[in-house]
């Protein structure tokens, strides 16, 4: 279980796009209320701070759920971008729902797991095992239900050390309430480049397959995708300060009096040729 912290909070350096029923004690209907009342302390150390650009440290090392041992570069390999969640899979509430709305978002893109991109959940709870990992990896498969996606979802898990650093790398602040046994931290996803540099964070528990759409393209650096998503990624513009993509009204608007203009220049010029050739034929028919 987890405290959740997802809401638009004192906690986040930056606004936060969700609603204030996200900030609760995920997991216990019974300690459904503003943790900030109760571990004050705890959330002043909680972020989830967008460190757009930066290098995560890929020698950092890690067991996939098999038990095998990797480090984090073994995913940036291949050429292909990656999204990357940090959870713990001892947590039967929030981090479900993170894993839950990163099938939800990917199933109905036709990019796929392990040939366009891949998925690399961090267990952020050093007393994680393989085991633990290997479960919800079969579960999340089966969720998932895409042919040869297990090629392209990673399971992980590792050591204190290793995980604050990366966790610290990607802006991830989380803390451990011995009150309540319970993890605090914020809740979402990031999506990375081919190198392992941070392109985009989207908040949340719910992620909008647009969004992530387009956070794939771009990190891929338009190597995946079609001519209509760079059209399309032309009138949508990242939003750091929110995580989400919105659409460039500007643009639009400028794009509309364009072509109004190019419509009336075209009336003007068939208007005038039309009146010229009128002209013409009446001067042609006189004695």
């Amino acid at each position: 279980m987890a405290i959740s912290i997802a809401g638009a909070t004192s906690a986040f350096a930056q606004p936060r796009p969700y609603p204030e029923s996200y900030l609760r004690y995920a997991g216990d209907p019974t300690k459904q209320t503003d943790p900030a009342h109760k571990t004050p302390g705890i959330l002043k150390d909680v972020t989830f701070q967008q460190q757009l650009n930066e290098q995560l440290p890929l020698d950092a090392a890690f067991k996939d759920e098999t038990g095998r041992d990797v480090r984090l570069g073994d995913y940036f390999k291949t050429g292909k971008p990656v999204v990357l969640a940090f959870v713990y899979y001892q947590c039967t509430m929030l981090c479900t729902q993170v894993m839950n709305g990163i099938s939800s978002a990917l199933k109905p893109l036709t990019f796929t797991p392990g040939q366009d991109f891949d998925v690399v959940l961090v267990s952020f709870d050093p007393r994680d095992t393989p085991g633990a990992a290997a479960k919800k990896k079969a579960a999340y498969l089966d969720e998932y239900k895409r042919p040869g996606a297990a090629e392209g979802w990673h399971f992980l898990t590792g050591d204190e050390a290793n995980i604050r650093r990366l966790t610290d790398a990607a802006g991830f602040k989380y803390s451990w309430d011995e009150a309540t046994k319970q993890f605090v931290h914020a809740t979402g996803v990031m999506v990375l480049t081919p190198s392992g540099e941070l392109a985009r964070y989207f908040y949340g528990v719910e992620f909008p397959p647009r969004d992530l759409r387009f956070g794939l393209i771009e990190a891929a650096d338009g190597r995946i995708g079609t001519p209509v998503d760079q059209v399309l990624l032309a009138c949508f513009h990242y939003d750091p300060t929110t995580g989400q993509y919105s659409l460039l009204t500007m643009t639009l608007v400028r794009a509309g009096g364009i072509a109004t203009l190019l419509v009336l220049g075209t009336f003007m010029f068939v208007s005038v040729r039309r009146e010229r050739r009128t002209r013409e034929r009446g001067a042609g028919g006189q004695p």
